[in-house]
């Protein structure tokens, strides 16, 4: 039981604190990764990948995700599900609290200097996790982690995800032809690339 009430607090506190939406969620599953153990950093970037292509918010989708591969078992009895539901309950509680809370005090909160204040200085806040989050993605896709320790080289390029991202962006931006089609196109032509090429 102790790994559900360690999911539910490890997700409240990430849902506390990413602040700006889904994506601000993942410097702290980075964080998580490295500390629990539950997961990998690759499987991060896995996740988004997958959570991305899904619908539904990615923090969420994340969460769910962790929870089931987390869930383990109990009384023998493969919990995986009870671990989804956990980890998103702990991830979506505080969001909740907050809107009862703000809710509850619309009309004075609407008029305060200081909140008005707080939010505006949160703003550059959730910009950072963001970006930081986005060039995590992109370093992790496009270049081998592995072989940047050992210095700098030819070795360090993952040449497929190079290649890859050239294309979508060439097609996604100068193929008159395919600049129009819908985003879930790419997605599903990029996740059938990465099948083919294992990647």
């Amino acid at each position: 039981m102790m790994i559900y009430l360690r999911l539910f607090c490890e997700f409240f506190k990430t849902g506390l604190f990413a602040v700006g939406g889904g994506m601000a969620t993942i410097p702290f599953l980075y964080s998580m990764a490295d500390k629990t153990g539950w997961f990998t950093r690759i499987d991060v970037d896995n996740m988004i990948a997958v959570g991305e292509s899904t619908p539904g918010p990615i923090g969420v989708n994340m969460a769910t995700y962790v929870g089931y591969i987390t869930g383990g078992t109990v009384g023998g009895v493969p919990a995986a599900i009870l671990g989804a539901v956990v980890a998103t309950l702990g991830l979506i509680t505080p969001s909740i609290i907050v809107i009862l809370i703000i809710a509850s005090f619309l009309k004075s909160f609407r008029d305060n200097r200081y909140v008005d204040s707080a939010f505006y200085g949160l703003r550059p806040a959730s910009t950072g996790l963001i970006a930081a989050a986005g060039l995590s993605v992109v370093v992790s896709n496009l270049f081998f982690a592995e072989a940047m320790e050992s210095g700098f080289s030819l070795a360090v390029f993952n040449w497929k995800g190079w290649v890859l991202a050239i294309v979508l962006w060439v097609l996604t931006n100068k193929v008159k032809q395919t600049k129009k089609l819908h985003p879930i196109i790419f997605i599903l032509a990029s996740a059938v690339v990465g099948i083919v090429l294992g990647m």
